[in-house]
């Protein structure tokens, strides 16, 4: 990936798009580039950041975990630190890209935007008219903790980079190898033995199994009230588009594929079509919880937490913490279903190889003091307040390990979690805003085969391993021009939110899919799918040229 070529698309499967409505954002110029001794912040790498106390207005992705970000244990380590107060407006995590495209559009967005996951678009449309302020100056200057992160992790630096040269976002990195392949099902394994059921491994064994769980009382308490699969609409690949329809054709977290070198999507082709008469069988047959269509991850792990009795049997999603709490007893009674074999013999995962999330720290043209700012997101992405800011505090939620302690890696181990991670808490960030995970880092955690969520996710992992999609077939991350972004903004956002929509209507039978596949197939046409994949394909061509 080559500097110069820069907007890079987010790699997330409902990544929200800006609207037509982005014209009418407020061009306001952006803060001129900080002059020698200007900048009301002491020398990099000292703190406090600034001798005053100093203010900043932050909007942040609200988190199902987080009590309060104002009174969070990890806000008042930084706020001490830096000698910054944080004002916080917190977005609701279910709708926060409509309030991020309401604000922007509206000119009424704060200082700093934190883990409101910009997406490359926005930064272009938004950098381009001066409501984000680009980091440059201010990285070749401050950013003690970016260049280490730019020496740690090479093609970080490129993937945050705008055609113009321009950085307007300090991203998160994390080298996740279980999220890496995170379109996962996960099972309830006493459901399995009590029944004398065998772990599924086609479509058609996972079909028999559900209707086991449903009409077989499996929780044993003599009620009907068992629910088969369920998903959410949000939440860490919890979408019911994502695990199963891979039994079908072979795809990557966007839902594209490369085939002969052209740019494709799935849910335009007919294995696509097979597989929403798969899902709509099971629909049909009562298999599948009619609240994935609506409801939550918050809704999602009620169920999961049930008090009386366990309730759901099969969940789509990453890992099992969107679902139940590390501590609860049925944690480790959920196992993840290998990847499953369709009828046509087509048995994939989706891989994502890049583990970088743009957008994360965006200051805007409203703030007074954007060194201070910036300064403050550099320090994020320190080991330290990596630690802190997604673990929580050293000695009380993580410790030092012993010495002869090993990692996942089998090299000593740097860090031991003491406190389970998913529950409800005001210690830490819940892994919102920058951070620093590389590989190392996370696979040096101590790993105690009990007690271990990196362990566990790990090995749970390795069983979708062999099916992970062929990476010459996954678009990798692509670089826009300003105009081509702005045309994507608007077709991707109608597209997506078609699909979306036809896809639930189409596995709930409230249309029926053979009468209505042309009709899909010609509204994606006439909302220019087409030349969203001709914007695409120049994208790629031009990415293959530069290798």
């Amino acid at each position: 990936m080559k500097k110069g070529l820069a907007v890079v698309v987010a790699l997330t499967t409902s990544v929200a798009l800006l609207s037509a409505c982005a014209d009418s954002a407020p061009k306001e110029a952006a803060p001129a580039a900080p002059a020698s001794g200007d900048d009301q912040v002491t020398p990099a790498g000292e703190f406090p950041i600034t001798k005053e106390k100093t203010t900043l207005k932050v909007m942040v992705k609200g988190s199902s975990i987080v009590e309060n970000f104002a009174t969070n244990e990890f806000t008042k380590w930084l706020e001490e630190k830096t000698n910054i107060h944080i004002d916080w407006e917190v977005a609701p995590e279910k709708t926060f890209d409509e309030k991020l495209n309401v604000s922007l559009a509206s000119g009424d967005y704060p200082d700093v935007l934190l883990g409101m996951n910009v997406s490359p678009i926005q930064q272009s449309i938004y950098g381009k008219d001066g409501v984000f302020v680009p980091l440059n100056p201010y990285i070749d200057k401050y950013g003690v903790e970016m260049k280490k992160m730019f020496e740690q992790v090479s093609y970080v630096k490129d993937m945050i980079t705008l055609p113009d040269g321009k950085i307007y976002s300090v991203p998160q990195v994390n080298e996740c190898y279980h999220c890496s392949i995170g379109q996962k099902m996960w099972i309830y394994q006493p459901w399995l033995d009590k029944l004398g059921l065998k772990m599924p491994e086609t479509t058609e064994e996972f079909y028999q199994v559900l209707k086991a769980f449903k009409e077989k009382d499996p929780n044993g308490n003599g009620k009907a009230d068992e629910i088969p699969l369920v998903g959410a609409t949000n939440g860490p690949s919890s979408t019911l588009d994502l695990f199963l329809t891979s039994a079908f054709i072979e795809k990557d977290f966007n839902l594209r594929f490369v085939k002969d070198g052209k740019v494709q999507v799935a849910y335009n082709q007919p294995e696509w079509k097979e597989a929403l008469k798969y899902l709509h069988k099971l629909y049909a047959d009562g298999l599948i919880s009619p609240q994935s269509f609506t409801q939550d991850r918050n809704q999602l792990k009620q169920m999961g937490m049930n008090p009386e009795v366990p309730i759901i049997g099969a969940v789509a999603s990453q890992n099992q913490t969107v679902f139940v709490d590390v501590d609860n007893p049925r944690f480790k009674d959920f196992v993840a279903v290998p990847p499953l074999k369709g009828p046509a013999g087509i048995r994939s995962t989706a891989y994502n190889p890049y583990a970088v999330s743009t957008g994360q720290f965006v200051i805007t043209n409203k703030a007074k003091n954007p060194a201070a700012a910036f300064r403050m997101a550099d320090l994020l992405l320190s080991e330290e307040a990596t630690l802190r800011s997604t673990q929580g505090r050293p000695g009380q939620e993580w410790v030092r390990p012993e010495a002869g302690e090993l990692g996942i890696n089998g090299k000593p181990a740097v860090w031991k979690p003491i406190a389970t991670f998913g529950k409800l808490q005001n210690v830490h960030w819940a892994q919102i805003g920058p951070s620093l995970r590389t590989n190392d880092l996370r696979l040096s955690v101590a790993s105690d085969p009990k007690n271990s969520l990196e362990l566990i996710l790990y090995n749970e992992t390795k069983k979708y391993e062999p099916y992970k999609t062929d990476p010459s077939k996954i678009v990798p991350p692509l670089f826009f021009t300003n105009e081509q972004a702005e045309e994507l903004a608007s077709l991707e956002k109608t597209i997506t939110d078609y699909r979306t929509e036809f896809f639930a209507k189409a596995v709930t039978g409230s249309l029926d899919i053979d009468k209505e596949w042309d009709n899909y197939l010609s509204t994606l046409d006439k909302m220019n799918l087409k030349r969203c994949l001709e914007i695409y394909q120049q994208a790629y061509d031009q990415f293959k040229s530069k290798k």
